[in-house]
């Protein structure tokens, strides 16, 4: 079994797609996966297979040019899961076009579900759908108002069976103040019910965003950058209480968290 990452700068001063292998029940040292580590590469999504990953990224899209491009999606791929992964292709129009495109996510019918904040918006960034038709992504289009607003929404996972999405949406209206993840169903006619909160048991007052859930295990995943910091009541002596409070896990930096999650 394999995990695959982002590790990003504290400021995001660089992104780089990361791996770890677990053995014997132990998760091994991270190692930069072979096709990442020189532009900007994040938010990579495998496939249910496991035989292509793709990734947002800034790279040329000529290899020929060392200069960086704005986000497009790419992919890797490999004919087994034992196999190294290929050299980088860009997915191509109709997804990518001049404006950025982040956070692809594959359903099993093959349609990609990704962020786009280019034409065809409902305001600002937005939650786009490729469908995969006749072997080929069709022009994307912005899902319905039941999930995208004038707002910010981004980052969805979207269920393999494309049964219910969870994204984030931007300083909403009745959410905790900053990115809150939401959830919605898939009616039987194949429309979005209206998006709900998932509430202040998963949601802070920071920015929640990078859903994604594991439907074996049903525990959803999350990237957070809540701060339990600045808590005037505690008082330090040495610079070893001062360094493992400005350490702690709930920093204010980029983390990841796990909750477990069912969907009724």
């Amino acid at each position: 079994m394999k995990f695959i990452l982002l590790c990003k700068g504290f400021r995001g001063e660089f992104s780089t797609i990361v791996q770890s292998f677990l053995e014997d029940g132990e998760w091994k040292p991270l190692s930069i996966v072979s096709f990442s580590g020189k532009y900007d590469d994040l938010e990579p999504f495998l496939s249910q297979d496991g035989l292509r990953l793709y990734f947002a990224s800034n790279r040329p899209s000529d290899n020929n040019s060392d200069t960086i491009h704005d986000y497009d999606i790419w992919y890797v791929e490999r004919k087994t899961i034992r196999d190294t992964w290929s050299n980088p292709v860009n997915v191509g129009a109709p997804i990518n076009t001049l404006q950025d495109e982040f956070y692809p996510c594959i359903t099993l019918s093959g349609n990609m579900y990704f962020t786009g904040g280019g034409v065809g918006t409902k305001g600002k960034d937005d939650i786009f759908l490729s469908e995969w038709k006749n072997g080929k992504f069709n022009p994307p289009q912005s899902l319905d108002t039941t999930i995208n607003s004038e707002g910010y929404e981004f980052n969805a996972f979207v269920s393999p069976d494309e049964s219910f999405i969870i994204f984030t949406g931007y300083n909403r209206a009745g959410g905790q103040g900053s990115g809150d993840l939401y959830i919605s169903k898939k009616r039987a006619n194949g429309s979005w019910e209206h998006a709900k909160n998932l509430g202040t048991e998963i949601n802070s007052k920071q920015m929640d965003y990078c859903p994604y859930v594991n439907l074996n295990t049903q525990e959803l995943y999350f990237t957070s950058k809540r701060n339990s910091l600045g808590n005037r009541e505690k008082e330090f002596h040495t610079i070893q209480q001062l360094l493992s409070e400005l350490n702690s896990y709930s920093n204010g930096l980029s983390r990841l968290y796990k909750t477990s999650f069912s969907i009724k």
